[in-house]
């Protein structure tokens, strides 16, 4: 497979143009990275079986583990049926758009959500109207990558296109938090801090 192509963009200020286009391979089926605030993603189109399949074997990532699905509005949460507790809604309201991956429960089990703050990933998610699932862009248990060289250097050969939009602004993954039962869990340490979560939680019960 050949490299992937390479598309430059401002992160302030990105080309809509250019991330339609990204968008729109996205959206029929192509394996596109992406950067957000913490790492880059390998963003991919949760609807399409063979897309999601890829995704898992160039990760190297077992097929229990699901993927987080990346939204650009609260909207998509309520279309898959996943439920907010006060809690949840409170860590969206403080976190979101941000560093935070919430874990919900839903009709079969639970999903986890991010809503990432960098304009490229909001307005290529918003673009691609499709839900999309975007791992670390990285083969499972490398370090993630916070630029577009990195994903070239050990991914690309295996994706279809990087938007280079600079390095990652603050180079360490989003914290998990699992609100689905009772009280809640860390799932993965991350950006926002510990304590940051245990002080939403006092508020918020």
């Amino acid at each position: 497979m050949p490299k992937a192509k390479v598309l430059k963009v401002d992160p302030g200020a990105p080309d809509k143009n250019a991330v339609l286009f990204a968008a729109e391979l996205l959206k029929n089926g192509g394996l596109v990275a992406f950067p957000t605030e913490t790492v880059y993603g390998i963003g991919a189109n949760l609807s399409n079986k063979k897309s999601i399949e890829r995704l898992y074997r160039i990760k190297k990532r077992p097929k229990s583990k699901p993927f987080t699905i990346h939204i650009a509005s609260t909207r998509t949460i309520k279309k898959t049926g996943a439920r907010l507790s006060p809690f949840a809604k409170a860590l969206i309201k403080k976190f979101w758009p941000g560093p935070l991956t919430i874990i919900l429960p839903a009709k079969k089990g639970k999903l986890a959500f991010r809503m990432p703050r960098n304009e490229v990933a909001k307005m290529l998610i918003a673009q691609s109207r499709v839900p999309v699932a975007a791992p670390s862009a990285n083969i499972s248990g490398k370090s993630p990558a916070r630029t577009a060289g990195e994903i070239l250097k050990s991914l690309g050969n295996h994706v279809d296109l990087i938007i280079d939009g600079g390095r990652a602004e603050i180079g360490e993954e989003s914290t998990i938090v699992d609100t689905t039962g009772s009280s809640y869990k860390i799932v993965r340490k991350g950006a926002i801090p510990a304590e940051e979560i245990e002080r939403i939680w006092e508020e918020a019960i």
